[in-house]
């Protein structure tokens, strides 16, 4: 869901030994110490190259060329970079009884420049009202304007939107492989803008949504999520939101996470409730 130096190396150089006397270098005793002192030099010098060949790679020896400028410039982001970037989309979710005491909170993200929000169905659903609260503060009442049961979605309009509309960037979830790196952003047992980094575990996974229903072609991940992620983006390493998490696997009755993490892919997720057009509930 981040090498090591190699060791430094000894220099050794050829000495003479104690009680030798250097031999004229015209004289052949001379042309075989320094044939002597040759041949040790190079046996140093192979001695080396094996070493290096062992420690930096058992297929071959050939050093690797240091990054040049461009490939470190299109380095993918970090996960802080993705979740700097990400972080001013998302909101926190509140269903909310007549009386204005919460029983629900989940994870919501500014879709488009409209101002649209997604987030998961049975985050709201029930709810008598419903509160949102932008990444700057702003906190307004929100109606749920389309919601889709089969995908467990629902999008919601803002009655008061912040001075500055910060909606994610949209990816496509056709692109992920298993073993791509993910991040999480929600607000999971109610701490806010909580972000876990994990990987595509699988895709095209099935489970069974909070109401009982069938959910389909969902991604599976394994960054930490929790009650209160839900409706939450998936971002990839590129800082795009690819999925809607709308679901944790526990074989328990605990609720919390154990590696197996759900979400809705957001090409699925925009045309549920995409610009409030999504099936009615």
């Amino acid at each position: 869901m981040r090498p090591s130096a190699l060791p430094d190396q000894a220099v050794v150089r050829p000495e003479t030994a104690p009680g030798d006397v250097a031999a004229d270098p015209g004289t052949s005793g001379g042309r075989r110490r320094r044939l002597l002192v040759v041949t040790a030099m190079a046996a140093v010098l192979v001695l080396t190259a094996v070493v290096f060949f062992r420690w930096g790679s058992a297929e071959s020896p050939t050093v690797a060329p240091s990054p040049s400028p461009s490939a470190s410039a299109t380095a993918a982001p970090t996960t802080a970079e993705v979740y700097a970037a990400m972080a001013p989309s998302v909101v926190v979710i509140e269903a909310m009884t007549r009386d204005n005491k919460v029983t629900a909170t989940g994870t919501g993200v500014v879709a488009n420049a409209d101002g649209l929000i997604l987030t998961a169905l049975h985050v709201v659903r029930g709810a008598v009202a419903v509160r949102v609260t932008f990444a700057d503060g702003t906190r307004s009442a929100a109606t749920v304007s389309a919601s889709d049961p089969k995908q467990d979605i629902a999008a919601l309009i803002a009655a008061t939107q912040p001075p500055v509309l910060v909606p994610a960037v949209l990816g496509s979830s056709e692109r992920l492989a298993i073993g791509d790196g993910v991040v999480a952003i929600g607000n999971q047992l109610g701490m806010t803008s909580s972000a876990t980094a994990g990987v595509v575990s699988g895709l095209d996974r099935v489970a069974t949504s909070k109401e009982g229903g069938t959910l389909t072609g969902l991604i599976q991940f394994d960054a930490a999520v929790n009650p209160g992620s839900s409706g939450g983006p998936l971002v990839n390493a590129r800082g795009e939101t690819v999925g809607i998490v709308v679901a944790l696997a526990n074989p328990t009755s605990a609720g919390t996470f154990i590696g197996i993490g759900f979400a809705v892919p957001i090409g699925a997720a925009v045309a549920a409730g995409g610009n409030g057009r999504g099936p009615q509930q």
